[in-house]
């Protein structure tokens, strides 16, 4: 409890700090609008609970039963999940049309994407509560179905997929990083992995058994070093890049580590250009879209964009990734995933969706 009253007092001393509020203001609404508390007794009859403890299935199911029996029936559950299916999450919950997903993303009180995510159960007036409360948030709402990764996380643990393979084929992670930079990213996939942590990622690999799942190529060069160098990105002070002394730099060790898996792979490495390194990481991202969407994740191509946009640092100013493949044209993308397809058959599929929009030069809404 008190370290919870630390945290959001030390997000009030920040807002003083950027002179987003003043010290008089600071202390009225810290004291106005929380309270805290340890344990569930006596909790006051909220009309929504937002659950955020870290991903783990087993202790989100404690959580909520805890809820549950805690507050009214009447009570909008909700989970901040990142990756976990919700409609597992929910099992159990005695009023499962009261319960749904709000994934805010990090920082909560500084990001405006927030994705509302429809459980199997969720009921219509949950949905819409949900929705406003975003609005009255000044958040930036976007509905999407239930699924692990939900749109964003899908979309960016494919895209991170690509790269590693591009990673044992020949790249480094500063030329992909600088690559994706240049595309108009603020930062590259490395960089982001250095500064969110290298353990995130690597609890969502082994919970997903890419090790071991079949027809799926996989990457050891991150799990090694998560395990062999305990190297977790900023907050160790190493990660995929060396950060000392306030400077960023590329590693030695983790070069080394790229080269041992390609020769261990018996893969003879190649030059990857920046175009090329782009063309496969967007590729990567609008061939998930298209699955998301004719998963009925996601309902239109615009909802991927606003949340690559304004939850992952996509350049707005080229529209999202599915804005931005419509302006190279869909029969291109077709191509260059056909392409890709054939030389890695286990990295890459040809998306149904995008193959019929081609076929009868409709957009996926249309079809």
């Amino acid at each position: 409890m008190e370290r919870a009253r630390a945290n959001i007092a030390r997000l009030f001393d920040d807002a003083v700090k950027r002179g987003k509020a003043s010290a008089e203001r600071a202390a009225s609404d810290m004291e106005r609008l929380f309270t805290f508390r340890a344990g569930y007794d006596d909790l006051p009859p909220v009309d929504i609970a937002i659950e955020a403890v870290f991903e783990d299935l087993a202790v989100k199911h404690q959580v909520f039963a805890a809820l549950d029996a805690a507050l009214p029936e009447t009570a909008i559950l909700a989970t901040n999940t990142s990756y976990l299916d919700p409609n597992r999450i929910t099992e159990g919950v005695r009023n499962p049309t009261r319960f749904l997903g709000l994934h805010f993303f990090s920082p909560a009180h500084v990001m405006k994407l927030v994705e509302v995510i429809r459980a199997r159960d969720t009921g219509p007036e949950t949905l819409a509560t949900a929705l406003r409360l975003a609005a009255r948030l000044k958040k930036i709402p976007v509905l999407a179905g239930a699924c692990d990764g939900f749109i964003g996380n899908r979309i960016l643990t494919r895209y991170r997929q690509c790269c590693d393979v591009m990673l044992i084929e020949g790249a480094l992670p500063a030329r992909i990083d600088a690559a994706m930079r240049g595309f108009g990213l603020a930062m590259g996939p490395y960089e982001v992995q250095d500064l969110s942590g290298l353990d995130i990622a690597y609890a969502n690999r082994k919970r997903l058994g890419w090790k071991t799942r079949p027809g799926f190529r996989y990457i050891p060069i991150a799990d090694r070093i998560v395990e062999e160098t305990g190297r977790l990105g900023r907050k160790t002070g190493t990660g995929w890049y060396d950060h000392t002394g306030g400077k960023t730099v590329p590693s030695a060790l983790i070069d080394e580590i790229v080269m041992e898996e390609s020769a261990r792979a018996g893969i003879m490495r190649r030059r990857f250009s920046d175009d090329e390194i782009v063309a496969r990481a967007t590729a990567a991202m609008v061939e998930e879209g298209f699955r998301i969407l004719d998963e009925r994740i996601a309902e239109r191509s615009a909802s991927i964009d606003l949340v690559m946009i304004h939850g992952y640092g996509f350049p707005r100013w080229r529209g999202g990734p599915m804005h931005w493949a419509g302006r190279v044209g869909l029969p291109e993308i077709l191509r260059r995933i056909e392409g890709y397809a054939a030389e890695d058959p286990l990295s890459w599929g040809v998306p149904e969706l995008l193959a019929r929009a081609v076929a009868e030069g409709k957009t996926p809404e249309e079809l």
